[in-house]
């Protein structure tokens, strides 16, 4: 009887959190709406178009959606055509736009159209989901979120498997109060500047996932099984 009371709980605080989400994003995008533009037009005379950064990510369930961020990096390439690496294509506006999180904005609309939350783990890269270990993957059993646990804990200052330690943590004791608290401890975050990159990268390193089981499905690829 507890378990179910519990399950039922559990359920409702749920739809409470899904629906607060949804009210609490529209409204931000209302009110913040002039913002955006005049970031959205810095960013034209800046670097051009696009204006935004546009990418499949993984959502609940491994469901892909497009993640929206404001553009940070211009498209300079090589002369091979190959991008350049990150720390040579981010802008002054752009690490402005990262140290205060403002490049985030455009997720509201992710969040608003039920794709993410505004408290879970990050969305991180599809091509990450087979490098997972099935404690890592359970990261996908909740809505990605704009903040979470990982990101006023340390955010890119961390190493993945803090990151990933953090991510099970709260999937396995979240409550609306613990989002209550991340939200809170997230204001202080984006005010000190905190974790914006890992050491001696410009955002954070590629996550390879467990060497010997990456190394296995990298094999197994090559022998076309």
């Amino acid at each position: 009887m507890m378990t179910e009371n519990f399950q039922r709980h559990h359920l409702i605080s749920r739809l409470i959190k899904s629906g607060l989400d949804k009210i609490m994003a529209i409204i931000a995008l209302i009110i913040l709406s002039p913002l955006m533009l005049v970031i959205a037009i810095a960013i034209y005379l800046r670097m051009g178009q696009p204006i935004l950064f546009i990418q499949p990510r993984p959502g609940k369930d491994a469901r892909i959606f497009n993640f929206y961020k404001f553009r940070t990096m211009t498209n300079e390439k090589d002369e091979k055509g190959n991008l350049l690496p990150d720390e040579k294509r981010l802008t002054s506006f752009g690490q402005f736009l990262r140290k205060t999180s403002l490049d985030e904005l455009p997720q509201l609309w992710n969040i608003a159209t039920g794709e993410m939350s505004f408290v879970g783990p990050r969305p991180l890269l599809v091509k990450y989901l087979d490098r997972y270990t099935p404690e890592q993957a359970r990261r996908q059993e909740v809505k990605p979120g704009i903040t979470g646990l990982a990101q006023v804990r340390g955010r890119n200052s961390l190493s993945w498997e803090e990151k990933f330690n953090l991510d099970i943590f709260y999937i396995n004791n979240w409550s609306l109060l613990l989002d209550l608290q991340i939200i809170f401890l997230t204001v202080g975050t984006v005010i000190k500047k905190q974790g914006i990159s890992q050491d001696n990268h410009a955002t954070m390193e590629e996550f390879m996932g467990d060497s010997s089981i990456y190394n296995y499905r990298q094999k197994q690829d090559m022998i076309g099984e």
